[in-house]
């Protein structure tokens, strides 16, 4: 953040074209998080806090707690399944009630404790992975998704760099392909060996025996340790609980919602049908092109994410430590962490 402005990568730009683009005001971070140019629980946390103090910044002083209290509502709305979006809101709105530094001051250090938080969980779940792993992700969990380092992909390039030899299979993550477009893209980056395969190649590649971790990320983890995260996770992770697989959830400590008892009192965004029915790439010619992948005429349901039951969940990474999903571990983690 300079000033009153927020800069962040246009990520539905990515792979093809890499642009930094500036929200000047609440309402432009707002159409950045609700048309996906950022996305990723962290990143999407980070920019709506951001928007938050954008809006103490931007109400009058004569009508100042009510136009807050309008703002938070609206930014609220713009994706209902993010919980660090929920937290960021939640505490930069507190702060804003004492003054507009104090909220400036409280967005900033949310999205400076996010980059230091994943960077813990990359340390953590870089102790899980040894020498020659073939690791299987899904959805986008990188730098992309968070301030910095990531969640799912954190452990992943802390143990690139310390020299392990490991190679990821990146889910395509249909609709938007983020793990095609995204994950691929940044594992390119950093020069971690991988490839992309299509979603339903999961299970036939552990039931053969080539995976043997998967780390995903998530955007609302329950009380009780269910886990929404990107829609197809729910599928891998009954093919890994079947194929004797390890599946791990990489999340921060704001990702959980100790309000929310299960997985079944998410919320779950449905987005629309367009990102089911379309595709959008660079032709021939290098120009950007949107081509209908479906048949004409038909309607498509685009339920953005899916809830994993905490019994198919290995461990859940967290800045604080590995956790076994359940309500006695998590409440144990957040006494200890209060």
């Amino acid at each position: 953040m300079k000033g009153t402005s927020v800069f962040f990568i246009e990520q539905n730009l990515l792979p093809f074209h890499f642009q930094i683009q500036e929200a000047k005001t609440c309402s432009d971070s707002c159409h950045a998080i609700r048309t996906m140019m950022v996305r990723g629980a962290g990143a999407i946390g980070a920019i709506a806090g951001f928007a938050m103090a954008q809006a103490a910044t931007e109400a009058p002083e004569s009508e100042f707690l009510s136009f807050i209290a309008d703002a938070r509502r609206t930014i609220e709305s713009t994706r209902p399944t993010a919980r660090n979006l929920f937290h960021a809101v939640e505490r930069v709105y507190a702060a804003a009630r004492i003054s507009r530094t104090a909220a400036l001051a409280e967005a900033q250090q949310i999205a400076d404790r996010d980059a230091a938080d994943s960077l813990k969980i990359g340390e953590y779940g870089n102790g899980l992975i040894t020498d020659g792993m073939h690791i299987e992700t899904h959805c986008n969990a990188g730098w992309l998704a968070f301030v910095d380092y990531g969640t799912a992909l954190s452990p992943v390039y802390l143990a690139h760099r310390e020299g392990k030899k490991i190679f990821v299979y990146a889910d395509e993550t249909r609709p938007r392909s983020q793990g095609a477009r995204l994950t691929a893209w940044e594992l390119k980056q950093a020069g971690v060996p991988h490839t992309i395969i299509p979603d339903n190649a999961g299970a036939w590649l552990m039931s053969l025996g080539k995976i043997d971790m998967m780390i995903v990320g998530a955007d609302r983890i329950a009380a009780n340790g269910d886990v929404a995260n990107k829609i197809g996770t729910l599928e891998k992770a009954i093919a890994a609980k079947e194929y004797g697989v390890p599946f791990y959830v990489a999340a921060p400590t704001s990702t959980f919602d100790m309000n929310c008892p299960d997985g079944k009192h998410i919320p779950i965004e449905e987005r629309s049908e367009d990102e089911v029915l379309y595709q959008n790439g660079i032709g021939s010619d290098g120009r950007d092109v949107r081509v209908l992948v479906c048949s004409p005429g038909s309607s498509a349901l685009n339920p953005a994410f899916d809830v994993t039951p905490a019994k198919y969940i290995t461990g859940i990474i967290t800045e604080k430590g590995i956790i076994q999903p359940g309500t006695e571990s998590i409440q144990k983690l957040f006494n200890s962490h209060l």
